[in-house]
């Protein structure tokens, strides 16, 4: 009997001694690992079949779903013939910028037979974000969805969705990507557009050959559903709407907003928005579309097609035969392919939702200004080429008139070990420097929107507008109460766009055009951060696996 009790006694104490271990279990992270293999699939669409770079065989690759505050591994194993690396779009990489993924920016790329584990923790994020390959134009097939849930038994700052949907829009072309983009940048000519926008990988029922090949949403009547829009698309931005269905915006990269409805959005490549559909009370007998199509603002041609999956009701296929009358198709009326008002009239409705659970954390404050233009231009081109441009020139895109010049190491090893900066364009920040950014579009071929996505930090968008960017009267304007955080921002057509951020991790991080096709052709640049004083102000050393160039 008092060897039982002594048991039991000491049961509990045992229990009373690990309750704050239970506790700080229950509210750390855990560790998730992921395999990705990358391999060739051969795929159809469009009525052709073609052989392309995937992830464990499927396309769109397969999702990846953490809790804010997990750590996630994910061992990436190279059986293709390409160079490939992966960046995990949106995630912060605190001191983990090794696992970043630009090449030849945080990390040489994983060669033939290689591997690499990319190692990082998601801290204070949650939202929709996700991953694509980063290195030439690989990202057409190679991408998927990145979910990350609220801690456990924390609430969504919206009503709890009955069903969450993930939606990711891609491009699609009938030649191969990488043969197309090289020869481009051989003979200085535009690579082709694509011929067809895709959802959830399906170019859907209004391109030739491809009923089959469309995504259908079933949905129940008067219920709530989580679509967590990805723009995966490599050029294009998207102009995006539900036939006969009003949505309500709830967060942008990864970010909480000020919820509001609309009937249409846009979304630039690189960007996420999650949006709440609330289905119609009873079942209809119809079927609405749900289309995307180009938002093109420059004087370059464009994939002028549009995508549409099917949004159709549980029971609806047993009305309509009941009465032996086929549902009716309903479409959305999208804008005009270039309007530039709309678009901007969208991005100002986006508001941090600024509470004191989710605060907007905007620098009131800015210890460096710096003003950068991005445009494209024309540069001669050698004797012994035949570019298509005027007096044998050919498009460059820069940042202040810079063409990033791509490095043969990768720029975070030639900082870390103290080496020269690899010969391109990069401006040093101390750590935690308050920056101020004004973006300016220039109109030396034509106005065009630049979707500019910043590595490894989020920033806060405080003013926009049309036109020259004007230091004197546009910052009074600027909001520091609740201005819109995100990754990616579109530089109005014409106009300019001002953000703020802290350099508060230390690495060197890439900072370029999402329209790939600007990329490609030197719209892009990098930030380097300095250590701070403390030990977790410092990038840890490289990873033992790393690849070498």
């Amino acid at each position: 009997m008092s060897s039982c009790f002594l048991r039991v006694m000491l049961f509990a104490l045992c229990a009373l001694w690990n309750l704050p271990e239970l506790v700080l279990a229950k509210h750390a992270g855990i560790t998730r690992h992921y395999n990705f293999d990358i391999k060739l699939q051969k795929v159809t669409r469009l009525c052709q079949t073609k052989s392309i770079v995937t992830v464990n065989g499927q396309f769109p690759g397969p999702r990846i779903i953490a809790r804010e505050g997990d750590r996630v591994l994910i061992k990436v194993v190279n059986n293709v013939q390409n160079n490939i690396t992966i960046h995990w779009h949106g995630i912060r990489q605190l001191r983990s910028g090794w696992a970043d993924g630009p090449a030849y920016v945080t990390q040489c790329p994983i060669q033939t037979g290689q591997s690499y584990v990319y190692n990082f923790t998601i801290t204070g994020q949650r939202g929709t974000l996700f991953w694509h390959a980063h290195i030439s134009w690989l990202r057409a097939t190679l991408y998927g969805p990145l979910v990350i849930l609220p801690k456990r038994g924390v609430p969504y700052p919206f009503p709890q969705p009955f069903k969450e949907v993930p939606i990711i829009f891609g491009e699609w072309w009938k030649a191969d990507t990488e043969t197309m983009i090289n020869q481009a940048m051989q003979t200085g000519g535009a690579p082709n557009v694509s011929d067809a926008y895709t959802i959830n990988g399906l170019p859907g029922p209004l391109y030739n050959c491809s009923a089959k090949d469309t995504f259908r949403l079933k949905v129940k009547p008067g219920k709530t559903y989580l679509l967590r829009l990805i723009n995966a698309a490599l050029n294009d931005e998207l102009f995006f709407s539900i036939a006969n269905h009003t949505v309500t915006v709830v967060e942008v990269d990864a970010v909480y907003v000020k919820p509001f409805k609309t009937n249409t959005l846009v979304i630039t490549p690189g960007q996420t928005t999650n949006i709440l559909l609330k289905t119609k009370s009873h079942s209809p007998n119809a079927t609405f579309l749900m289309a995307a199509r180009s938002y093109a603002t420059g004087p370059a041609a464009f994939d002028n097609s549009t995508t549409a999956g099917i949004l159709e009701y549980e029971h609806m296929s047993s009305m309509s035969n009941t009465k032996n009358k086929r549902p009716s198709v309903h479409r959305p009326a999208l804008p005009t392919f270039n309007d530039t008002l709309f678009a901007m009239s969208f991005s100002k409705k986006l508001r941090s939702l600024a509470t004191t659970k989710f605060p907007a954390k905007v620098p009131q404050t800015v210890s460096r200004r710096f003003f950068f233009t991005v445009g494209l231009g024309l540069i001669q081109c050698s004797r012994n080429q035949a570019c298509p441009g005027p007096n044998n020139t050919m498009v460059a895109a820069a940042i202040n008139n810079v063409s990033f010049v791509q490095p043969s190491t990768a720029l975070l090893q030639a900082h870390f070990f103290g080496k020269s900066r690899a010969g391109t364009k990069v401006v040093v920040l101390p750590f935690n420097t308050r920056v101020e950014l004004v973006l300016q579009d220039t109109s030396i071929i034509g106005a065009e929107s630049h979707p500019l996505h910043l590595h490894g930090f989020n920033f806060h968008v405080v003013g926009q507008g049309f036109g020259n960017f004007d230091p004197k009267k546009d910052p009074s304007n600027f909001n520091l109460v609740d201005p819109i955080e995100r990754n990616t921002v579109g530089v109005p057509s014409g106009g300019w766009v001002a953000i703020r951020f802290r350099a508060d991790n230390p690495g060197v991080w890439f900072m370029h055009c999402h329209l790939e096709v600007h990329t490609s052709w030197g719209l892009k640049m990098a930030w380097v951060v300095m250590d701070g004083k403390r030990p977790n102000q410092k990038l840890p050393p490289p990873p033992a696996d790393l690849p070498k160039c």
